[in-house]
């Protein structure tokens, strides 16, 4: 992504500030997994989005006057010494070279340069969930201060909105999955374990460049899709039921989210097809109902009934589907909701509300996930025995545009046809 991209971005935020602000926001820290050993890191979401910069040990100070904003980079010294052992570092001169802020300097003047800024601003802006020495030092020098804003609500509204750039890398993240799921219908015959599909989804993603996995990857066989955040991926897969794959990379900080729902043996048995075409009916229909200006919620609502319908038609309820969704009896079946935002985190922190708690109605540019869902747990005696430990969920990617809206994922499989068919 060019360097423009993230200063236009810098640019929205430090406006949104108010005037004689000092916005702080820091690097994600790495973290220790045992002795001297790192978990893999990965940059906090709203510095790379700001910055770009892939390195930890880093802040961004961003200043408003009354009538200029600044940008200010502070990194990571090099040091050869510590270079040996943890690789090389961008440093200062290399980073004034590729990173375009008013100046650069090293993470050691923080303090000092934080001091020297203070007193020309009344107003302190930073992240209030971030803990850390540096967070601790900062309200400790602004205690004085009677305004102490949150500048990740600031930064999560600007992220609702999505670039031609980013979309881009969505897009990219999304080959790369299509191609580990057809990976998955194509090759889930062939393996014994839920651990052995999941190895081959997440070898395709780093084999094509992804990051990693944008979550933990689900693999549920049978009664374990029952289990909505199911990650153990440890059992059998068992010739003649399905198996839910909740499985996306992440591309250049950028997700992908998908749910396939497939027969481990390639062929959906009477009872599987029936309660799939009517999931994968309401998904069609919800995401022909994404436009600009509608809510969320009645995507939510619509879903709720259409899925109603469905249990009802095919007796896993009974009664007045008005007056069950009236009792909630469908969410013993569907209990989760229709799809959230995503871009640099799979659930983008963007507000769903704005400082009214009104609810923010779909704008172009902004992407969601469809995703509706029915489980049935092997012993809900309530239930045909026909139906008993199926769970289905199919999720495409959903961008809102100005005349309705593009699956960004419409190309992996979901038909029945298409997902009965070999190397498609």
């Amino acid at each position: 992504m060019k360097e423009s991209e993230y200063q236009r971005r810098r640019e929205c935020v430090s406006c949104s500030l108010k005037k004689n602000s000092l916005a702080i926001i820091f690097s994600a820290r790495a973290q220790i997994r045992s002795n001297d050993t790192e978990f893999p890191y990965r940059q906090d979401s709203n510095f790379y989005y700001l910055t770009g910069f892939k390195e930890d040990n880093a802040i961004l100070i961003l200043r408003r006057g009354k009538r200029t904003t600044e940008s200010y980079l502070f990194v990571q010294k090099k040091v050869k010494e510590l270079e040996l052992w943890t690789g090389k570092r961008v440093g200062v001169k290399a980073a004034k070279n590729s990173f375009k802020h008013d100046n650069i300097f090293i993470s050691d003047r923080f303090e000092e340069k934080f001091l020297s800024f203070m007193k020309e601003h009344q107003y302190i802006y930073y992240d209030f969930t971030f803990e850390d020495k540096q967070v601790d030092f900062i309200r400790e020098k602004t205690k004085h201060l009677s305004a102490h804003f949150n500048i990740a609500t600031l930064i999560a509204k600007e992220r609702l909105v999505k670039s031609p750039a980013e979309i881009k890398l969505i897009k990219k993240a999304l080959e790369i999955t299509k191609e580990a799921h057809h990976y998955a219908k194509d090759y889930a015959s062939e393996l014994s374990k839920e651990s052995e599909l999941q190895a081959g989804i997440e070898y395709i993603f780093k084999k094509n460049g992804a990051y990693s996995d944008a979550y933990t990857s689900i693999v549920a066989c049978g009664n374990s899709a029952n289990t909505l955040h199911y990650i153990s991926n440890d059992k059998k897969l068992v010739d003649g039921e399905l198996i839910l794959i909740d499985a996306g990379c992440e591309y250049e900080y950028y997700a992908s989210d998908i749910t396939r729902t497939i027969p481990v043996n390639g062929k959906f048995s009477k009872a599987q097809k029936e309660l799939y075409e009517m999931v994968l009916d309401v998904e069609k229909k919800i995401i022909s109902m994404v436009r600009p200006n509608i809510l969320r919620s009645s995507l939510q609502e619509k879903s709720e009934e259409l899925l109603c319908k469905g249990l009802v038609s095919l007796g896993i309820l009974k009664g007045d589907v008005k007056k069950l969704l009236q009792k909630k009896k469908h969410k013993k079946y569907y209990p989760h909701g229709i799809g959230h935002w995503m871009g640099i985190d799979v659930h983008d922190t963007s507000p769903y509300k704005d400082e009214k708690a009104k609810e923010i109605p779909l704008m172009p540019g902004m992407l969601m996930t469809i995703e509706p869902g029915i489980y049935i747990d092997k012993d809900d005696k309530n239930v045909p025995k026909r139906y008993r430990g199926i769970g289905i969920r199919i999720e495409d990617d959903i961008l809102v545009t100005h005349e309705g809206y593009e699956n960004l994922s419409k190309h992996i499989a979901k038909e029945i046809s298409e997902i009965e068919g070999r190397n498609s």
